[in-house]
């Protein structure tokens, strides 16, 4: 703005100088004798006279310029004098050697493109909606990404080490005699499909600039799971079976670099689980029948966070398209 003031005055300065020495030219013309040839005062030719008057007001002329060009400075040292913010100094020395920032372009490319890439997603899972016993474990997950915005991949959990039945849930059964069917799971592997509807960037800690993409996922696959025997656990004992299971979850992703990212999932497994028996047989010959150990099937959702980093290889890419 200030530069805009500037070159605002100078060229009305600059503008005035022509006119000014305009009007000085007219004013020695005008000053010529009346009839050409005739003799001027002192008995002088008239084109002596003219002459020697042409340079004269050759020479008024430029000293009115030179006037002129010093009244225009003059105005614009009245101007800087009023308002010195109108007449910034810059030191050119100092400008010259300032670092220059990256160029920002109004549309930017994808940060980090995913066509024709794989995705190496480990994780570890925490189990959100189990008020009574938690299937925390590791999990991986691999990716293909056949556009920008569409992948078919594969994932596995591992829980088998890792399920959970609090220490309480033991008490109050022993306690007050009541049971809650329980189940713990061992591994679990779906084929999935991922699509990515939106991504972006926000700034961060004030210099840092993070892009992230937003996702859904859904697929279906197998989880194994067993009851975990809790009304007769002195007879009962049960294996891990296969079951048919579907998952659809959202996520997100930040990225550090172009290749490495944070991420963060909440996915819904759901599939049809089968539950202990809650009534106990008298005798002990028709306890240890296993066809008297489970009772009745429920539709199960396990709703489970999944914390983990996200690996793009190759590590770099190419645009086909220039900027």
């Amino acid at each position: 703005m200030k530069k805009t003031r500037i070159g605002i005055l100078v060229a009305a300065a600059l503008s005035g100088y022509p006119m000014v020495a305009l009007a000085q030219g007219n004013a020695a013309a005008s000053d010529k004798p009346a009839a050409e040839g005739a003799p001027a005062e002192g008995g002088t030719p008239a084109g002596a006279t003219e002459g020697g008057d042409g340079a004269a007001a050759g020479d008024a002329t430029a000293a009115t310029g030179d006037a002129g060009a010093d009244g225009g400075d003059s105005d614009l040292n009245s101007i800087c004098a009023i308002d010195p913010d109108a007449c910034p100094v810059i030191d050119w020395d100092k400008e010259a050697a300032r670092d220059l920032h990256e160029q920002i372009y109004a549309v930017q490319q994808i940060y980090a493109l995913r066509v024709r890439r794989f995705e190496f997603n480990p994780y570890w899972i925490q189990t959100l909606n189990d008020q009574f016993v938690s299937h925390p474990g590791p999990g991986l997950a691999i990716n293909y990404y056949l556009t920008n915005v569409l992948a078919v991949g594969l994932n596995g959990n591992f829980y088998r080490w890792f399920n959970v039945d609090s220490q309480f849930n033991a008490d109050v059964r022993r306690a007050a005699r009541v049971g809650v069917p329980l189940n713990e799971y061992d591994w679990s592997a779906a084929a999935n499909l991922t699509y990515v509807p939106a991504y972006g960037k926000f700034q961060g800690f004030q210099d840092f600039i993070f892009h992230y993409d937003a996702y859904v996922v859904g697929g279906a696959g197998l989880i194994s799971t067993r009851p975990i025997p809790v009304f007769d656990p002195d007879f009962r004992n049960f294996q891990f079976k296969p079951k048919l299971a579907f998952n659809a979850g959202l996520g997100l992703r930040i990225f550090f670099n172009r290749w490495f990212a944070a991420m963060l999932e909440v996915r819904n497994y759901v599939y049809n689980e089968k539950l202990e028996n809650l009534t106990v047989a008298e005798t002990d010959q028709e306890r240890r029948d296993k066809s008297t150990w489970e009772g009745k099937s429920s539709i199960t959702v396990n709703t489970q966070a999944q914390l983990g980093v996200s690996v793009f290889l190759p590590s770099s890419f190419e645009y086909r398209l220039p900027k």
